[in-house]
């Protein structure tokens, strides 16, 4: 059998955390910034993870 391939977009954007949760970046925060207020990119900037309903298609792609 061969092996079965994680999608190479979903390696480069998702990460997984010490307890098993899946990081990931925000959108919205690499171009366009001037009209962005101050606020808006520094609450961009922080991490987050991936909500429960899209956990399973995240984990499909990464072969977890």
């Amino acid at each position: 059998m061969p092996k079965v391939k994680t999608k190479s977009g979903a390696k480069k954007r998702f990460s997984l955390t010490g307890t098993g949760k899946i990081k990931r970046k925000h959108a919205f925060k690499s171009h366009i910034l001037t009209k962005k207020t101050t606020k808006q990119k520094r609450n961009l900037t922080h991490a987050g993870l991936v909500s429960s309903a899209d956990m399973d298609r995240v984990k499909a792609m990464l072969n977890i």
